[in-house]
């Protein structure tokens, strides 16, 4: 029976392919016609798939300065304040439910004079 792999279920490659992969393409950029040719061929030759090479590449622009956009380290701090928000969100609506029950509680005992 062939198993078939997908997005969810394949093992990453590790941070040091990652940064081999983007190394050698951008070594070797201008031994090809096109960036296409050299992330096609790089990609091939490494087992892995252009456009995931390409992504790698972007990222490492981004981090580099090299080009716009959203560096490691911005959406890693990003991430964790999206989970941190979440987790506070959570926490409140867990505050609100406890305030109101305690509330109506002192409204349900009897009244002393």
């Amino acid at each position: 029976m062939e198993q078939t792999h997908n997005k969810k279920t394949s093992k990453p490659y590790s941070p040091e392919f990652r940064d081999r992969a983007v190394r050698l393409a951008m070594e070797h950029r201008d031994d090809y016609q096109s960036e296409a040719a050299a992330l096609t061929a790089i990609a091939g030759k490494l087992g892995c798939s252009p456009d995931s090479l390409r992504v790698w590449v972007r990222q490492a622009q981004r981090d580099g300065g090299e080009r716009p956009g959203q560096t490691t380290a911005e959406k890693a701090r990003i991430k964790e304040l999206e989970r941190e928000n979440h987790e506070l969100r959570q926490a409140n609506e867990i505050l609100k439910k406890a305030s109101a029950y305690f509330a109506q509680a002192e409204l349900d005992r009897p009244f002393r004079k």
